[in-house]
């Protein structure tokens, strides 16, 4: 193996581990809990945060700690204007949607061919948990975590090989890692966004800022939009109204200026940043080695599972 493909075999084979740990920490939390307090597992909200500190807190720092042996390049750091970020988040919002009827299509052709529903366990979460779990978590928590872990510690060690290896394997890693095919195509898409953004501007708070957003709309205000819906079924009050239209003209704008914008992204510019080291095949040195291909082995069967469980 070259020392290339050892590079991102090491990469892949700490990002297993991140994976493997926090199943490790649920299944010794979970059992714990079931021998002291069996009544917290009926709990959603109680299963879901526990679920949540496995996944992010407590592997954190074995984690960090293997990545922090690999040799880390700053990144130029760059501000951008309002209307910049603006544009941004019509363009991630865009990606979400796109995203998300690319798996609804997906999983809907595979759940007819199985003739099984595929269960999407993040809108079940979302749907069962309080609205302050998905506040507090799903829409700061995670996206506090996620740009570290998938963004900020990944890139910032891969940017030499350039970034479009850089956006290529955090958008891989980031979809694969969600581990079920609801969130792959969104979690690809604005994963390989956020990595771009990243890169430009060398400012991890641009990204926690719009993965915040795009939590929040699909956590919280979409439930709100949901639950207005609901109450035109029995009386028609304009507070609804208003909710329901306001949703539909913000998906409208953005939307439009989301694609407006993604035509005009035919060669994404990265103000001078110049890759150090070229890759003759960065394809087959990113995937092609051992931690990364148990890494992706790995997370391609608890998809599986999660569609045939």
């Amino acid at each position: 193996m070259n020392i290339y493909k050892n590079f991102f075999s090491k990469i892949g084979f700490n990002y297993l581990i991140l994976g493997v740990l926090a199943i490790i920490f649920q299944i010794i939390i979970l059992n714990i809990l079931n021998l002291t307090h069996p009544e917290y597992l009926t709990n959603i909200n109680i299963t879901s945060i526990i679920t949540s500190i496995c996944n992010y807190i407590l592997p954190f720092p074995i984690f960090y700690w293997l990545m922090k042996k690999i040799k880390t390049e700053k990144i130029k750091k760059t501000k951008i204007t309002k209307k910049t970020f603006i544009i941004y988040i019509a363009i991630t919002l865009t990606l979400m949607w796109i995203g998300n009827m690319a798996g609804i299509i997906i999983t809907t052709i595979l759940s007819n061919t199985l003739q099984s529903q595929i269960a999407n366990p993040v809108q079940q979460l979302i749907n069962s948990a309080d609205i302050w779990f998905n506040i507090i978590i799903i829409s700061i928590m995670a996206p506090i975590f996620e740009e570290i872990l998938f963004r900020k510690i990944l890139i910032d060690r891969t940017i030499k090989y350039g970034a479009k290896v850089s956006i290529i394997l955090s958008a891989t890693i980031f979809a694969l890692f969600h581990g079920n095919l609801n969130q792959f195509f969104y979690a690809l898409l604005m994963g390989g966004f956020f990595a771009y953004i990243y890169i430009k501007t060398g400012k991890i708070t641009y990204t926690i800022t719009l993965h915040l957003i795009v939590n929040i709309m699909g956590s919280v205000v979409s439930l709100i939009v949901a639950n207005s819906i609901n109450n035109l079924q029995t009386a028609i009050t304009t507070p609804d109204i208003i909710i329901i239209l306001t949703y539909i003209i913000i998906l409208a704008i953005s939307f439009t200026i989301g694609i407006i914008y993604l035509l005009k992204y035919k060669q994404a510019k990265f103000n001078g940043e110049k890759t150090q080291i070229p890759l003759k095949k960065p394809y087959k040195s990113m995937f092609i080695n051992y931690g990364m291909i148990c890494f992706i082995a790995f997370y391609i069967f608890e998809i599986l599972y999660q569609i045939l469980g």
